[in-house]
C-alpha cells in the first residue's frame, strides 16, 4: 500500500480546491420536503455543474463517462469537497453511491449504457428498495414477491425507510422471485421505474422535520424482465455488491465532513462563552471531548486512505470498510451531541441562526447514523465474522 502523497496527487488537490472555491453554491441545499421539488432542482443543477466541469465520476471508468482516477484521488476530492462546504448528496446519494457502482460491476452493457450517463449528469434520481417492515437490517428475510410471467415480473408487497422515494425516477429493488425460497436464496435485484402503475408512496416525516424516508407499496406492478441486474433468483450477490459500496466508499464523504465539523466546533468553543463568562473551550470536559474527537477523526481519515489504497486492486470495497462505517456512524452522533452542548440554549431554538442551523439539523438526523445501511450491531457481526473469522452469531 502506498501512503505517500505524490506530486500528481498534490496537483490534483490544488486543482480541486481552486475549482470548488469558485463554483460551490453560496445558498444552502434546500431541505427535502413532502414534494421535494426544491432540493431536486438544486441538486440536479449542482450535479450538472460538476459534470460540465469534469468533476463528476472521479473514480468511474472512463468508458462510463468518469475520469478513471483512483480511489485515493476520490478521497482527496471528498476531503476538499467537505473543506469547501459543498452540498451533501441528499436526494442523489443513492444514485451516485449505490445504483451507479452496482451497475458498473453487475449491470448488463445495455443497462450501463442507458442508466449511467443519466445518473452522472443528475438527470435521474434513484432510491433503494431493500428494507421491509419485517426485514430491516436482516435483508435475507424480505418477503415482497415477484412472479415471473413471460417478459415481466409482477411485484406485490411493500418496502419502508426508502430514502427520497417521493422524488425518485428509479429504484434498486430486491424481491423474492422463487416461491418457497428462504433467506439468501431466490432473491432478484431489479430496476423498478417509480412511475409504473400500482406503486403508492407515503412519505414519513423525520425528527428533523424533513421527509427523508417513505413507505412504498406495490400492487401488481409489472416490471420488464430486462430490468433484472444479474440473474433471476441470484439477487443476493448483487445486493451484497450494493451493500459493499454502501458500507465502504459511500461513507468517505461523511467521514471527511465530520473531520471539518470537529474543527468548526473547536472554533465555536473558542468564540462562544459559557454561563461563567469564559470561552467554552476553557471548560476541561469540553476541551477533552474535542481533543478526543479530533484524534478519532484523524485515525478514521488514515483508515479511509488505507482502504482506498487497498481498493486499487479490487472492483468492490472489502469488508474492512464496515469498520469505518461503524465508527463513522457512532462518531457522527458524538460530534453532534457535543455540538448541542457547545451551543447550549441556542441549540434548542427553532429556527436557529444560519451559522449554526446545520449543526442542529445534523444533530436531529444523526440518530439514523447507527441504523441506516445496517445497524451498529449488524456491522459488528460483519466485522467479527468476515474480518476476524469469529463463528457466526447464534
Amino acid at each position: 500500500m502506498e501512503f505517500a502523497v505524490s506530486a500528481k496527487d498534490a496537483k490534483f488537490r490544488e486543482d480541486v480546491r481552486e475549482w470548488l472555491s469558485v463554483n460551490v453554491p453560496r445558498d444552502p441545499r434546500p431541505p427535502i420536503t413532502l414534494a421535494g421539488a426544491e432540493q431536486v432542482e438544486f441538486m440536479r443543477r449542482w450535479q450538472r455543474k460538476l459534470f460540465d466541469g469534469g468533476w463528476a465520476g472521479i473514480s468511474w471508468p472512463e468508458e462510463y463517462g468518469g475520469r478513471g482516477l483512483s480511489l485515493v484521488e476520490q478521497v482527496i476530492w471528498y476531503e476538499e469537497y467537505a473543506r469547501a462546504g459543498a452540498p451533501e448528496a441528499g436526494c442523489l446519494f443513492c444514485s451516485l453511491q449505490h445504483a451507479a457502482p452496482t451497475l458498473i460491476v453487475k449491470g448488463s452493457p445495455e443497462q450501463k449504457a442507458y442508466y449511467l450517463p443519466r445518473i452522472l449528469t443528475g438527470e435521474d434520481i434513484w432510491c433503494q428498495g431493500f428494507s421491509e417492515p419485517g426485514a430491516g437490517s436482516d435483508l435475507a428475510n424480505i418477503s415482497t414477491r415477484g412472479t415471473v410471467e413471460c417478459d415481466y415480473i409482477i411485484v406485490n408487497g411493500s418496502k419502508i425507510w426508502t430514502s427520497f422515494a417521493q422524488v425518485s425516477d428509479y429504484q434498486e429493488l430486491v424481491i423474492r422471485t422463487q416461491p418457497g425460497s428462504k433467506r439468501h436464496k431466490g432473491l432478484t435485484w431489479i430496476i423498478c421505474d417509480m412511475r409504473l402503475p400500482g406503486i403508492t408512496i407515503r412519505p414519513i416525516k423525520s425528527l428533523d422535520g424533513e421527509y427523508h424516508n417513505c413507505e412504498v407499496f406495490y400492487d401488481n406492478v409489472e416490471i420488464p424482465v430486462v430490468n433484472v441486474v444479474g440473474k433471476i433468483d441470484d439477487g443476493w450477490s448483487v445486493a451484497m455488491a450494493t451493500l459493499s459500496f454502501e458500507r465502504g466508499t459511500a461513507f468517505m464523504e461523511t467521514q471527511m465532513r465530520l473531520a471539518y465539523t470537529v474543527e468548526k466546533l473547536i472554533g465555536l468553543a473558542r468564540l462562544l462563552k459559557g454561563a461563567d463568562g469564559r470561552p467554552i473551550i476553557e471548560d476541561g470536559g469540553i476541551a477533552s471531548q474535542l481533543s478526543r474527537l479530533r484524534a478519532r477523526s484523524a485515525s478514521l481519515k488514515a483508515m479511509t486512505y488505507m482502504g482506498a489504497s487497498r481498493a486499487r486492486n479490487s472492483d468492490m470495497p472489502g469488508p474492512e470498510g464496515t469498520y469505518i462505517a461503524l465508527r463513522c456512524g457512532e462518531m457522527k452522533q458524538e460530534v453532534y451531541r457535543l455540538a448541542m452542548e457547545i451551543l447550549g440554549p441556542q441549540g434548542m431554538e427553532r429556527p436557529v441562526e444560519l451559522a449554526t442551523q446545520d449543526l442542529v439539523q445534523q444533530y436531529l438526523y444523526s440518530y439514523a447514523a447507527t441504523i441506516g445501511g445496517g445497524t451498529s450491531e449488524i456491522r459488528r457481526n460483519i466485522i467479527g465474522e468476515r474480518l476476524l473469522g469469529l463463528p457466526r452469531h447464534g
